[in-house]
């Protein structure tokens, strides 16, 4: 190029499809009108050929779309650019910084159970007694088994299903179930804010339907509150609040039980596809007996704590390696157990006034769930003045607590199927399009629960689904996996590989021992003290009702001893040759620095063999 402007007369200007190249010779200026127009057009056609000569091989003379040798030419330039593009295996992403990590972990984790659940069940069990139970299984249970999901996804940068693969191979059916309770939970937590957003769209008036008798939906035992105090004949037993019959009548259009489903509330169905709407945006670029006390709790602190979900395992899997998940997971333990408190305390000054209000005992008052959200505090808003302000903000408090929640749940189950079949998803907008299958799938399955029946199956969803008993089932089998099998001493070795310090020994003795045993019991005391799900205390679901609950909740726990079975059935060798391939961790798990070594076991396990045994 440059020898070709050596021919060129002085102040040439030769402009190329990548630039303008200016020609710089010492020929005199009058030579320009002789020279200039041959010399212009020979050098733009010679620098256009040899901007299209490749690099290696000479020129190429071939016409776009023939084939030469086998080979085709693409008939646009850029073609194969863009279709590698398209196929190149995007690379796993991390969190940008910190507060990332903290902030999305935060909003799993405290959610409508802080408000709805906890003080109803320290209410219901004895107030300050339940705390007792609670902070036993704080810290034998809930910060253990919260540590534990979270090193192990920062340890194995992998989601909730792939982690259990790495780590043992036989166990992987713990991430499976895990992620059926997941789905479960998909179907039917974000019914919730379908129910919130409609009493939020409800509360955008002069006065609250739910505060007056006067509106098509209510019955002739609709009393209002104001007119029952001031009467003085006592309300008769079939007299109904106006806030219950806008929840049952108005809202749900509740029918007589599960056998009849009935019509599509196709107001809730335009809800819940706002909540999904918004649900797909927020991430489609993107996580009283004292045995009765103790089961309680324990629930209580593993539906707060997101445990056994593989939501803790998909968060943790993008931390940096070296991040001190240690000092996080403490941290975000005692936040979630503190917001709990200080709902409690809100939540009570509440039910104490409407208790004072109506001059009845706060048991008529105190309820949990969708009872409280939507029956308890909609009638402590009507007596408050500008009441359809304050509904606003509390609908749109309920809406935030739980959307952050459904999110992550979504986040955990697409991350564990791109990390299972990174070669599909982990593709340029395969990873948005997998978001939105699992959204629209989830928004059709939830349809059901939107009918005039639908509130009996949300129930049971509820009740069996995602129960403490499934719930306690999974991290059973999680304790005994690391602590056991793969070995508690080999984890405290990988995290503190992560970290630079091993966490306090309590944590290990734990996994050991305290956590499978207390989980172990509670979960057989609820398997002894089972009661069959009713409705609103009358309501008594039907056999086939009860049968499809367990179906529900055998669905995730049968996933761990099928997974089992299928594996050690599918090797070769003798018992002994399969479970020492089956209890090996994968070769490429992160290995100790400067060694290239997988970090070793200073333990022998339950079922795992010695070092030399087992070439582990």
């Amino acid at each position: 190029m440059h020898a070709l402007c050596a021919l060129l007369p002085a102040g040439i200007s030769v402009r190329s499809k990548r630039g303008t190249v200016q020609c710089v010779c010492t020929r005199p200026l009058p030579s320009l009108a002789s020279h200039s127009p041959n010399f212009c057009l020979v050098a733009w056609l010679v620098l256009n050929i040899m901007e299209e000569t490749p690099s290696e091989g000479g020129m190429d003379y071939r016409v776009p779309g023939a084939v030469s040798n086998g080979e085709t030419v693409p008939a646009y330039p850029g073609m194969e650019k863009e279709k590698e593009e398209e196929d190149q295996t995007l690379e796993r992403g991390q969190w940008n910084n910190k507060l990332e990590y903290v902030l999305s972990v935060a909003g799993e984790i405290i959610g409508l159970g802080n408000v709805w659940r906890f003080p109803y069940l320290c209410y219901k069990n004895g107030g300050g007694a339940f705390f007792i139970p609670y902070l036993i299984f704080l810290f034998t249970c809930g910060i253990p088994v919260f540590f534990l999901e979270t090193a192990l996804g920062q340890y194995t940068s992998q989601g909730g299903v792939t982690a259990w693969r790495r780590i043992c191979p036989l166990f992987e059916g713990i991430g499976y179930a895990s992620q059926v309770i997941v789905v479960l939970l998909n179907f039917y937590y974000i019914i919730v804010l379908a129910w919130a957003l409609f009493y939020l769209f409800s509360s955008f008036t002069i006065d609250l339907p739910w505060g007056s008798c006067d509106h098509e939906w209510n019955t002739g035992n609709c009393m209002e509150l104001q007119k029952a105090n001031s009467t003085l004949n006592v309300t008769s037993e079939n007299a109904t609040s106006p806030v219950i019959e806008f929840w049952e009548r108005r809202v749900l259009k509740i029918s007589d039980g599960i056998q009849h489903l009935g019509s599509l509330r196709w107001e809730l169905a335009l809800c819940l596809l706002l909540a999904w709407i918004i649900c797909y945006f927020c991430i489609w670029k993107g996580v009283k007996s004292t045995g009765k006390v103790w089961m309680d709790a324990g629930t209580q602190i593993f539906f707060s704590y997101a445990i056994c979900l593989g939501c803790l395992t998909a968060l943790g899997s993008y931390n940096k390696y070296h991040n001190n998940c240690y000092r996080d997971c403490v941290a975000l333990c005692f936040l979630n157990s503190g917001t709990s408190f200080v709902a409690g305390f809100a939540i009570f000054s509440i039910l104490g006034f409407m208790a004072g209000e109506q001059g009845v005992p706060i048991a008529e008052v105190a309820e949990s769930g969708p009872g409280l959200a939507f029956i308890a505090y909609p009638r402590a808003v009507v007596m408050l003045p500008f009441s359809p302000l304050w509904a606003c903000f509390f609908f749109l408090m309920v809406v935030l607590l739980g959307l952050d929640s459904q999110f992550v749940c979504v986040e955990s189950l697409v991350t564990a199927l791109v990390d299972m079949y990174p070669t599909i998803f982990r593709k340029k907008n395969r990873r948005e399009t997998l978001i939105l299958l699992v959204s629209v799938l989830s928004y059709l399955v939830g349809l059901v629960m939107l009918t005039e029946g639908g509130m009996y199956v949300f129930q049971l969803f509820d009740y069996y689904a995602a129960s403490g008993m499934c719930l306690l089932f999974v991290a059973i089998f999680e304790t005994l996996c690391i602590a056991w099998v793969y070995g508690a001493e080999r984890f405290y070795d990988n995290i503190e590989d992560m970290i630079g310090y091993r966490p306090w020994p309590i944590i290990k003795y734990c996994w050991l021992f305290i956590t499978p045993a207390v989980c172990m019991a509670t979960f057989l005391f609820s398997l002894i003290k089972y009661t069959p799900l009713t409705y609103n205390k009358k309501y008594v679901y039907p056999w086939w009702g009860d049968t499809l609950g367990w179906l529900l909740a055998l669905s995730s726990m049968v996933c761990i001893p099928l997974w089992i079975v299928y594996k050690l059935s599918t090797i070769k060798g003798s018992l002994r040759e399969r479970l020492r391939q089956l209890t090996c961790p994968l070769e490429d798990l992160p290995s100790m620095p400067g060694t290239g070594q997988p970090l070793p076991s200073t333990r022998a396990g339950l079922l795992m063999l010695t070092e030399l045994e087992s070439h582990c």
